[in-house]
């Protein structure tokens, strides 16, 4: 008798094993293909990050051909700039700048089939000397940037296709102005023709005397310089204008002149005698991405009004 459900048992757990069988085959055959579709998709990122990596590895070292063939033959960037603009912008910054030196910070990276997106904060350092008449000043380059990066699959290889420039602003300094704090606020967004204000303020010492201008250019190629006017900052040390965006769907800079002037009294004996020099000098560059006018939105009327 129980040799006999024994025998029932083994034959009904027989039974059931040969059914499950199909389904444990599926199972596996999903599992091993979700593993390795995690795999794939790990080794996407780990590419991606490793094509940010040596951009930055590449600025860094000058390899120009190397850092060239990390982007796409139709790359483009939110300025309009095609490859071969864009890379004489690096060209004429390394010979201006010989010692500039980058630094990458990927904040994320979001990845669908053979497009990415890469948010980074980028960070620029370097040092540049002036011939002033008989003296040399030294100056310092800072910029920040705030960017995203779309990378697409090109075979087997991740390429970076285009950029888009959320923030970004550089400041280059001389003589004592490389010890100030100089603040340049100007949207980092607006419509085209729409009107806003850029605001300068500079934390200078009380015995100096700061004049300085804020002017507005278009990000075209090459770069125009633009006419300063200088004018004496408020008691406070600050300056605003208000500018009109362009509408020509250009994105634009603000750009800060600031000029530090300090007197000296040589001899105590004679006040009058007074020798006035400029002793720092600074820019500051920032962007202003400009939206595009959509001409091509039309409201509904409703009861012979149209719709708000």
């Amino acid at each position: 008798m129980k040799k006999r459900f024994i025998l029932v048992l083994i034959f009904s757990l027989l039974l059931i094993s040969g059914s499950i069988r199909p389904a444990e085959a599926r199972f596996l055959d999903t599992t091993r293909a979700a593993i390795a579709q995690a795999k794939m998709i790990n080794a996407d990122f780990k590419a991606i990050r490793n094509v940010i990596k040596e951009q930055n590895n590449y600025c860094n070292k000058r390899d120009y051909d190397k850092l060239f063939a990390l982007y796409k033959s139709d790359f483009i960037n939110n300025d309009g700039f095609s490859k071969d603009v864009y890379f004489r912008l690096i060209k004429d910054t390394w010979k201006s700048y010989p010692d500039i030196t980058y630094q990458t910070e990927i904040l994320s990276i979001n990845l669908q089939n053979n497009y990415a997106t890469v948010q980074t904060r980028e960070t620029a350092i370097a040092t540049t000397t002036e011939d002033l008449g008989e003296a040399e000043i030294v100056g310092e380059l800072h910029g920040y940037g705030h960017s995203v990066y779309h990378l697409e699959k090109v075979g087997n290889n991740w390429k970076i296709a285009s950029e888009n420039i959320l923030e970004e602003t550089t400041t280059l300094t001389y003589g004592d102005a490389r010890f100030l704090n100089i603040h340049l606020n100007s949207p980092e967004q607006i419509g085209a023709g729409k009107s806003y204000t850029a605001g300068l303020a500079v934390d200078a010492p009380y015995d100096s005397v700061v004049v300085g201008s804020i002017g507005q250019e278009k990000i075209t190629y090459p770069q125009k310089n633009p006419e300063d006017v200088y004018r004496k900052l408020a008691d406070d040390n600050t300056l605003e204008r208000v500018f009109t965006a362009n509408t020509d769907n250009v994105n634009e800079y603000n750009i800060a002149s600031v000029g530090i002037t300090r007197a000296e009294f040589p001899d105590e004996d004679n006040p009058r005698n007074i020798r006035i020099y400029m002793s720092g000098i600074a820019f500051v560059v920032t962007r202003v991405n400009v939206v595009p006018a959509n001409n091509f939105i039309k409201l509904e009327e409703k009861d012979g009004q149209k719709d708000k």
